[in-house]
């Protein structure tokens, strides 16, 4: 389409001197017209959409599947191969939606969600024993744009906590809730629950089996020969993602299993905010996973974003001072995968490995497990 514009300005004053020549006298007005003819090109609704183009952010996608003793000795060709599928799903998952301008919330929710519903990840489904035999989950969420968050401690029925999570952020006004309680209140808002027998897993019942006798509490990915010679383990069972949506909005989700024999209701720092998930669109979003205990006494999810606030540091030097220096001086062993508001990408971890992956406006998925990849 062609449209042209005609504006027309006139100035009305009081010639004592005409510029050319007249028979008026001095004194008469003199209308001066200005006549400015401008043309400009439309091609709606192309020029609109590349006009929206210009202002999008990049959407890009982090998860991580657990940190700890990881090593490619102890990993059969198959198992590394079923790991591998489900992070690629998961990024996959999460991707889709932020590619359509979905939000980031619903991008880390969804990605989440397809670790959950598989044994491999000690979260949902694959979530692990307590000492008396139960299983007990914890997630969070958290919305960078307004620092709502909800959270979730606990559970034993809820097919996805991380759902749980966005409910108590969304549609309550508190941000964590534990036990009967939380899941009475996702019954409530029908929330999908499920039957203990559907979190049954014989290789989670055999980690319970081999350290029940034990004061021990054992997490998740580890070398089983050492597992079985010290009767402990040293993966920290935990699912993540953090992501960045068209509109520059980060969100930050993070789900556990928690250890298996622990006892008295403990829970980590997954669902605790600011410990294992924080986000801030000034700084970044942050899902961890490690030794609970150590990551909510350094509280190291808001620790990072102070970082980059307060002294200005970059995303990735942020995390690494955390991971790298802080928590090794406390003695916490762990990782955690960070996204800045720009889309740099931070994914640190102290110990053999951690399961993790990113895609980016290229959409392709990119995991690692080891530390070398």
């Amino acid at each position: 389409m062609h449209q042209s514009y005609i504006s027309v300005s006139y100035i009305l004053y009081q010639a004592k001197n005409p510029p050319f020549n007249s028979n008026l006298p001095s004194s008469a007005p003199v209308i001066l017209f200005f006549v400015n003819f401008r043309s400009e090109i439309y091609l709606n609704p192309f020029r609109k959409n590349l006009s929206m183009k210009k202002n999008e952010t990049k959407p890009v996608l982090v998860i991580h599947g657990g940190a700890g003793t990881i090593l490619k000795k102890s990993m059969t060709p198959e198992k590394e191969k079923a790991y591998r599928a489900v992070l690629n799903e998961s990024l996959k998952k999460g991707y889709s939606i932020l590619s359509k301008g979905g939000t980031a919330k619903d991008a880390v929710e969804a990605a989440i969600r397809v670790m959950e519903d598989s044994p491999l990840f000690n979260a949902g489904k694959g979530a692990v024993f307590t000492h008396d035999g139960k299983n007990e989950m914890d997630a969070a969420i958290m919305d960078g744009s307004n620092l709502m968050a909800g959270a979730v401690a606990g559970v034993s029925t809820i097919k996805n906590p991380v759902t749980a999570a966005r409910a108590v952020m969304e549609k309550s006004e508190h941000v964590l809730m534990v036990g009967k309680g939380a899941e009475q209140f996702c019954e409530k808002n029908k929330i999908k629950t499920e039957k203990a027998s559907y979190f049954f897993d014989q290789v989670r019942w055999d980690q319970l089996q081999s350290i029940k006798g034990t004061e021990k509490t054992q997490m998740d990915h580890s070398d089983k020969i050492e597992k079985i010679k010290k009767k402990t383990d040293s993966k920290f069972g935990t699912v993540g993602a953090v992501a960045l949506d068209k509109s520059g909005n980060l969100a930050a989700a993070t789900s556990t299993g928690g250890m298996t024999n622990k006892k008295f209701g403990r829970v980590g720092d997954c669902p605790i905010i600011g410990a294992g998930t924080y986000a801030n669109n000034k700084t970044c979003a942050v899902s961890a996973t490690g030794h609970g205990e150590f990551f909510i006494r350094a509280v190291v999810a808001y620790d990072v974003s102070s970082l980059m606030e307060y002294k200005g540091l970059k995303v990735k030097k942020a995390a690494e001072k955390v991971v790298m220096k802080k928590l090794v001086k406390l003695g916490g062993e762990g990782g955690l995968i960070a996204l800045d508001a720009k889309g740099n990408i931070a994914m640190p971890f102290n110990s053999e490995g951690m399961y993790r992956g990113y895609i980016k406006s290229d959409k392709i998925a990119h995991v690692m497990i080891y530390k070398e990849n």
